[in-house]
């Protein structure tokens, strides 16, 4: 974006979407949104706590939740089923098990196109981040 407030063309004779560049972020909580989304995204302290199963759980129940306005099809299916077994694995979970947090992110990377507009994906990657997963 322009100094002066005006967007930038691309030569396409139309307003550019604006770009924006992050540098280090750390300690802090910040929301991006376009195209009617907004996505919160939080940094602790690299030493902070990971999150307990009831967390996890919540986070997951979450997106569930969220996935329900999305149209249902093959992929929502499939990741609905992968959502369903990783809540009834932390239902009564005393710790999260290993494996568990690199299921579940390998479930949002590949189901990404149907979830990246859904916020509650994004805090659940935070989480997943935590765990190392």
């Amino acid at each position: 974006m322009a100094t002066d407030g005006s967007n930038t063309g691309t030569g396409g004779g139309g307003p550019a979407e604006p770009s924006v560049t992050f540098g280090d972020i750390t300690g802090s909580a910040f929301s991006v949104g376009g195209s009617n989304n907004t996505n919160t995204v939080r940094h602790g302290d690299a030493a902070a706590e990971a999150p307990t199963p009831q967390v996890l759980l919540d986070a997951v129940l979450e997106l569930r939740a969220a996935l329900v306005r999305l149209p249902r099809g093959e992929d929502r299916s499939a990741l609905d089923a992968e959502l369903d077994g990783a809540a009834e694995e932390l239902e009564t979970a005393r710790e999260i098990r290993p494996g568990l947090a690199a299921r579940l992110r390998g479930a949002l990377e590949r189901w990404a196109p149907l979830v990246e507009s859904v916020s509650a994906a994004t805090a659940l990657g935070e989480l997943l981040i935590t765990l190392g997963g």
